[in-house]
């Protein structure tokens, strides 16, 4: 069912680049749907949040007080959890919290020897808007993920949205709001959603960013707000690549390259082995677990279409190639996966060692699962508090300093043509 290839296979890299492709553009009509529904939204307001919300989510509401959920209804939504479920979301909050309150960071200065002050003051964003998927498809995971480390960050409002289609609600993505801090929620979504929170309508208010993950047309609305806020990334399908070697359990193996083919279709799970005999045992593996998968046409049908086993000369060159395919998410199920740890430069997240299943990074190990795709990990990061915070250069130039730096800008600004800024300088400069 997945396809097999080997590194010495003629015109691999060439296939390799072909499976790694994704075209994340949407169509015309997304395009030009999306564009309407900001339009609108953006001179409409209100009143067109509320058609819009009439006509896609089937809800029949009048006003816009019908689509906020009061702060009481979210902690009813936590008290009335099973006592597992929020014992889980309690401990998973309380893992990504402490993981990320490292990530904070600090104002800093110097001054040097003339008494000019340099340095950058660190600030957080003053409100952000979390886009999170309603109905069935909800996940109180994601919440914790993008709404923990802006409240680490100090930012004074988090707005979320959340899609109830017919008003279905899901008790634990409320839940997780509660748990979060989340401050205002509202049960819209799609393109109209976006434009809401981007431009701000009568009931509610804009903010500085947008982020969380969405549909197609979500996707394209987050695409064609940047730049009047800001946005995380606009993600592409989710991806792991496993590193294995003999040591590794087979069973184990094909479980998680399961667990990213079961998000959809277009998933992708890749294994590299120098092993082909251990290969072999995976491929074994999954014909003999994906029956017992519920969700098993979905991962039938991505690990079919987007996913590979790979044999690789030796666990060098199955490092070489990870750094080429930058993925989302890298498992080195290998006997000494800290030998390896140093070989990796482009991957979302690293997942190091037998016993560190990519599922638990997902949820509960405490660094974020917002992660770059689509190779985007040549130069992205994992969401963290640093997305939520901004950085202004400090600049206090003493009387002395002045004296310094004048001549210096004075002289680069005439040779830019540019006399007014030259004059600034010199005016400070002592005669």
């Amino acid at each position: 069912m997945m396809r097999r290839l080997s590194t010495r296979d003629a015109g691999f890299l060439a296939t390799l680049d072909e499976l790694l492709h994704f075209d994340n553009s949407t169509d015309d009509a997304i395009e030009q749907t999306v564009a309407e529904i900001l339009k609108r939204v953006r001179s409409e307001g209100d009143a067109a949040v509320l058609e819009y919300t009439r006509r896609f989510d089937h809800l029949d509401v009048a006003t816009m007080a019908e689509l906020e959920l009061p702060r009481s209804q979210l902690r009813q939504a936590l008290d009335r959890l099973p006592v597992a479920q929020r014992s889980a979301l309690e401990a998973a909050a309380q893992r990504v919290t402490s993981y990320h309150e490292r990530q904070k960071l600090e104002s800093w200065s110097f001054t040097e020897a003339d008494g000019t002050r340099l340095g950058q003051k660190i600030t957080a964003l003053d409100r952000v808007g979390l886009y999170v998927p309603g109905g069935k498809a909800a996940y109180p995971s994601s919440v914790l993920m993008n709404a923990l480390p802006a409240k680490v960050a100090g930012v004074n409002e988090l707005i979320m949205v959340v899609p109830t289609p017919r008003g279905e609600k899901n008790a634990l993505v409320l839940a997780a709001a509660c748990l979060a801090g989340v401050d205002r929620v509202f049960t819209l979504g799609g393109a109209q959603a976006v434009a809401a929170l981007a431009y701000g309508t009568q009931t509610i208010p804009q903010v500085d960013k947008i982020v969380g993950p969405g549909n197609a047309y979500v996707a394209a609305a987050k695409r064609r707000v940047f730049g009047t806020v800001g946005i995380d990334m606009v993600a592409g399908p989710s991806e792991v690549l496993i590193i294995a070697d003999g040591s590794a359990n087979p069973d184990w193996v094909a479980i998680d390259l399961f667990a990213q083919a079961e998000h959809d279709e277009l998933a992708q799970s890749i294994l590299l082995s120098p092993d082909a005999g251990f290969i072999d045992r995976v491929a074994a593996s999954i014909d003999r677990l994906l029956p017992t998968m519920p969700r098993r046409e979905v991962i039938a049908a991505s690990l079919k279409g987007r996913g590979a086993l790979i044999q690789v000369a030796d666990l060098d060159e199955a490092c070489t190639l990870a750094n080429r395919i930058a993925p989302e998410h890298l498992e080195l199920a290998v006997s000494d996966p800290s030998a390896l740890v140093d070989q990796i430069r482009h991957a979302g997240a690293i997942f190091v060692g037998h016993y560190t299943s990519e599922s638990l990074g997902d949820y509960c190990a405490g660094p974020n699962h917002v992660l770059p795709t689509s190779r985007s990990a040549r130069f992205s990061s994992p969401l963290g508090v640093y997305d939520f915070q901004k950085r202004s250069s400090l600049i206090e130039v003493s009387q002395a300093g002045a004296q310094t730096l004048g001549p210096i800008a004075a002289t680069l600004a005439h040779g830019e043509g540019l006399t007014a800024h030259a004059r600034a300088a010199e005016l400070r400069i002592k005669p």
